[in-house]
């Protein structure tokens, strides 16, 4: 018997005949026997493989075999706009069935919620934040209409599980399983990602039942065609993109709203139909710019990430990338979205704005040739996040008794290995705070809660979690950019810190923690320059392999004339690296000492925020001031050992007070969290395992 035969006989006839499809896509063919058998699964496959299908129609199948009652599919979308994309298609599919498809968040209207509680559907398209609020409703109605679920589907699983928004989503679902008392089937789909068994055990290694990963290898694609061209200036990018490919489709990606918005002005101006998207823009004017794209053919739509993940946009005949995303996974998505069509190919230009910008893009296409894709690794020690659940827990159950809280999240790994010990000292930090108090051994919300979290503050308690956590850059009015937290770690109020961005320097002048922004004015007599707006840190391995490019002296592929002339240029200038060792050295005329490392932001920030020496961090390399002296550099260099490194890279209060329910958590469990997070031990291990040789110029 096929797998196809295992279906639905009502799921056959229409898949047949009213969709007419003549056959499946090699994971809509795996799929169907370890879905229909009830195992936890995640679906592993490219951009346009079809995975919402192999999901659903032996979902579908196990609906209508089993009669499951409404409400009994929660399928849950990172993103409204992917929500509110899937729903027509959806729907479509559901209707043959006979069953009814539904979206549900915070863009939806009251009257259309309060239909689908009189009425509850087959499937609700939803968010993570929509279910918490469904949660700790006042109003029972739609709380009670989850109870009835039987399977959740979990699309772009990849883009949840990198963050705190994982571990909130993992704790909604565990309280979903709660009231609805038997396990859900829990079947992620995702793309392409570097260490599947981990993300799925992530997902579901805590539930009843067996798990399964559904990556058939399918036909080989087509070689994409890929060129990487040196332009110089985004204004030159613009002049290239006005003329290739007219009358195409094109979408560009840029990796800052500065840099799209820079863009698709200069496009205009050379007389292109050009749109845009990114998160600044309202969820209307994204919509507007984004149907107005999907309808038209001669045009350009440019986007920050927003358009990575599956939102359709019609047919795309190019992809094109301004300077290169930070990884592989990334490219691989927007790369997946060209090709769909029967007798079109995947394809990617490349256009660097600078030489940094084109090193990266050779470094990442480097490791996309090697196979290599970002492992996905959930945050460490959610501890916030587990008072965050408590507190939801409280405004849910109208109070829970201590311990209550294990009875709904207590199965996930994080929560599962709290002892006594910790709990009671969790518990007393958010009893001193007044955040709850205990009524007859029961936890309820305190002055101190009710005020930040309570009902008419809830929707602070299901704000969106993110890691890293980044700051918005103003002068004035205008928007520069964003920097990363770990930058601010060096600002002290008697010593501000300079940041460079744009071509200038600006000087921190106010900084609010909360909510995480910077106001900066303009820096005289220039300054040191820190981490901020497009130049967002690199990982360790994509650092590394800017070194491998630059080191390897065979001629490059993919690469134009005037990207090959540049290189050269870029392997002239870095022609001192050393195979297996870091050096320090000492530039002609500035004076200033580089360690030069290639091993990551995080590591180096680690090292030069540990040693002092005045050095500042980036993704290659630490500069000291000349004053230092090279033996004194190299003297404290030697004495570095990764874990005492670790143990003394310091957690200012301030970015305490960054991070989302900090004020939940003792500080020292606070600061134990962010070390964990923003410092990784292997990195730092690797940085310091290399000899490190003294070179000068000339």
């Amino acid at each position: 018997m096929s797998a196809f035969d295992q279906l639905d006989p009502l799921v056959q006839h229409h898949v047949v005949n009213s969709l007419g499809w003549r056959s499946l896509r090699p994971l809509q063919e795996a799929s169907i026997a370890p879905v229909m058998a009830g195992s936890h699964c995640l679906l592993l496959a490219p951009t346009a493989a079809g995975k919402t299908e192999a999901a659903m129609f032996p979902v579908f199948s196990r609906m209508i075999g089993e009669h499951w009652e409404p409400l009994s599919l929660i399928y849950i979308c990172p993103l409204k706009a992917l929500l509110n994309n899937l729903q027509q298609r959806l729907q479509g599919y559901a209707a043959l069935f006979g069953r009814r498809c539904e979206v549900w968040h915070g863009d939806v209207n009251a009257s259309s919620k309060s239909g689908i509680k009189r009425d509850p559907p087959d499937i609700l398209l939803t968010t993570p934040e929509s279910l918490e609020a469904m949660l700790v409703s006042t109003k029972p109605e739609a709380r009670q209409m989850l109870a009835s679920a039987r399977a959740v589907i979990v699309d772009e699983i990849h883009a949840f599980a990198g963050d705190d928004r994982g571990w909130h989503l993992l704790s909604v679902l565990e309280r979903v399983t709660k009231m609805a008392g038997r396990e859900l089937q829990r079947i992620g789909l995702s793309a392409t990602v570097g260490n599947p068994e981990q993300l799925l055990e992530w997902f579901a290694g805590h539930c009843e039942g067996t798990r399964q990963v559904v990556a058939p290898p399918g036909e080989a694609p087509a070689k994409p065609e890929i060129l990487i061209d040196y332009v110089g200036t985004v204004s030159n990018a613009a002049t290239v993109i006005s003329r290739m490919h007219r009358g195409e489709k094109r979408l560009v990606f840029c990796d800052s709203r500065n840099r799209v918005e820079q863009l698709v002005v200069a496009l205009r101006e050379l007389g292109v139909e050009a749109y845009v998207s990114h998160s600044s823009l309202s969820a209307e004017e994204r919509r507007a710019a984004e149907k107005a794209f999907a309808e038209s053919r001669n045009c350009v739509i440019v986007s920050t990430s927003t358009l990575e993940l599956g939102i359709d946009v019609g047919d795309l005949d190019r992809v094109i990338q301004i300077d290169a995303p930070r990884t592989v996974a990334s490219f691989l998505q927007r790369i997946g979205r060209t090709g769909r069509r029967a007798g079109t190919k995947r394809n990617c230009l490349f256009l660097a704005t600078s030489p940094k910008g084109l090193l990266r893009a050779l470094a990442l296409i480097h490791l996309w040739e090697l196979g290599w894709v970002e492992p996905v690794e959930a945050p460490k020690r959610p501890l916030h996040l587990w008072a965050q659940q408590l507190l939801a827990l409280i405004l849910q159950l109208a109070g829970v008794g201590r311990g209550q809280w294990r009875d709904w999240i207590g199965r996930l790994p994080p929560f599962a290995a709290l002892t006594t010990q910790d709990e009671e000292r969790l518990l007393g930090h958010l009893l001193a705070r007044g955040i709850i108090f205990e009524d007859s051994g029961r936890l309820m919300m305190g002055a101190e809660g009710e005020t930040k979290y309570g009902r008419r503050h809830f929707m602070e308690l299901l704000s969106v979690f993110s890691s890293p956590p980044l700051f918005t850059v103003w002068h004035g009015m205008k928007e520069l950019g964003q920097i990363e937290l770990l930058v601010l770690s060096t600002h002290r109020a008697d010593k501000p810190l300079v940041l460079f961005l744009g071509g200038r320097s600006w000087t921190i002048k106010k900084m609010e923690w909360n909510r995480r922004m910077v106001w900066v004015e303009e820096a005289t007599g220039g300054g040191k320059g820190g981490w901020l707006g497009d130049g967002l840190p690199l990982s360790a391995k994509m650092s590394l392999a800017q070194k491998e490019v630059l080191m390897d002296q065979t001629e490059l592929s993919h690469l134009s004339s005037r990207g090959t002339h540049e290189i050269q240029e870029l392997r002239a200038q870095w022609a001192h690296l050393r195979k297996g060792a870091h050096l320090l050295y000492q530039p002609s005329g500035s004076g200033a000492l580089q360690w030069i490392t290639f091993g990551g932001y995080a590591a180096n920030h680690a090292v030069a925020s540990v040693i002092g020496c005045g050095g500042v961090a980036t993704d290659t390399e630490i500069t000291f001031p000349h004053e230092q002296g090279p033996v004194n550099v190299m003297e404290r260099l030697g004495s570095l050992v990764a874990g005492r490194l670790l143990e003394a890279a310091l957690i200012p209060d301030q970015m305490l007070e960054g991070m989302k329910f900090s004020e939940c958590l003792p500080k020292e469990d606070a600061i134990r969290t962010l070390h964990q997070r923003l410092y990784r031990v292997e990195e730092i291990k690797a940085l310091l395992s290399l000899p490190t040789v003294m070179v000068s110029e000339g």
